[in-house]
């Protein structure tokens, strides 16, 4: 089994899916083996595609509001890992990018996670990564798994996408913000405080 670091190389150089990218692949993820905290997302849009930074928008922004941390907190990769469920931009569709491709998730989760051993809680965001790693766990929609969140905790914390997108469903449900957002910066603050 490679280290992280020589897996993370392969991943960068991933082409599994070329064929299927509008802007060629330019895989977006960072780790290291110390990492506490995983955020698993859905997958670059065309800002973080362009920068190479992971959640470099304002998406970005808002689940740094979210989580209560600074930017230089939130990149710093020995404490957080940022692995989405697709590592490059898959495109342009009828209301908003198109789903991440199922190649990276199929290809890479499973050898990426074996070597994240100090991950005390991943942080689900959004359908893509809820369905994915909580199965038949997951409700039947989104705002039933978010809703539900307390019942994933010590592991996972279901989150919706922070997207601009999103102003509509926060609107219609003001206990995100008002109650698990809270408890998810507590959650947060205490899995970086172990030392």
């Amino acid at each position: 089994m490679p280290d992280l670091e020589n897996l993370l190389q392969q991943v960068r150089a991933c082409r599994l899916c070329e064929e299927h990218l509008p802007l060629g692949p330019r895989p977006v993820l960072h780790a290291s083996a110390s990492a506490r905290l995983l955020i698993v997302g859905q997958a670059p849009g065309t800002r973080v595609h362009a920068s190479g930074i992971p959640w470099d928008d304002q998406s970005g922004k808002r689940l740094r509001q979210w989580l209560g941390l600074e930017p230089d907190t939130f990149y710093d990769a020995a404490r957080i890992a940022i692995i989405p469920m697709g590592f490059c931009y898959p495109g342009k569709g009828k209301s908003g990018d198109l789903p991440p491709r199922p190649e990276c998730a199929r290809h890479w989760h499973h050898q990426l996670l074996a070597l994240l051993p100090h991950i005390q809680l991943t942080l689900l965001i959004g359908k893509y990564a809820q369905e994915h790693f909580l199965g038949a766990a997951a409700k039947a929609t989104l705002t039933e798994t978010v809703a539900n969140w307390h019942g994933y905790l010590p592991q996972y914390m279901p989150i919706p996408h922070p997207s601009p997108r999103n102003q509509f469903w926060l609107r219609r449900n003001p206990w995100f913000e008002a109650d698990a957002v809270p408890a998810l910066q507590q959650l947060v603050a205490g899995v970086l405080s172990k030392t």
